[in-house]
């Protein structure tokens, strides 16, 4: 992903609000599912870290990426961003 592509995403992903939250139990099998059948929704996804997690934001939003094959556009504070493209022609996001 380009950091034209990149900026693009975040741009979108400012408007959004976060569609999964994540507490003390980290990235769990359930949530993988949950940001998994998200990504397969909607492409982009933003998700909110809550103050009890006492994981690093960074590596949590790692592993779910590599988890769901998705990629990381933005950590910033206690917000994730993830995209994966996804196989619907009608709500696919045109990347520039």
């Amino acid at each position: 992903m380009t950091s034209k592509q990149r900026a693009y995403l975040k741009g979108l992903a400012m408007k959004m609000d976060p569609v999964v939250q994540l507490g003390k139990g980290g990235v769990t099998p359930e949530n993988t599912a949950a940001v998994d059948e998200a990504l397969t929704a909607r492409e982009l996804i933003k998700i909110s870290v809550l103050q009890n997690c006492l994981y690093d934001i960074r590596e949590m939003a790692e592993v779910l990426a590599e988890r769901t094959r998705s990629q990381v556009v933005q950590v910033i504070g206690r917000k994730i961003v993830l995209y994966r493209e996804g196989k619907n022609e009608k709500k696919k996001i045109i990347l520039p």
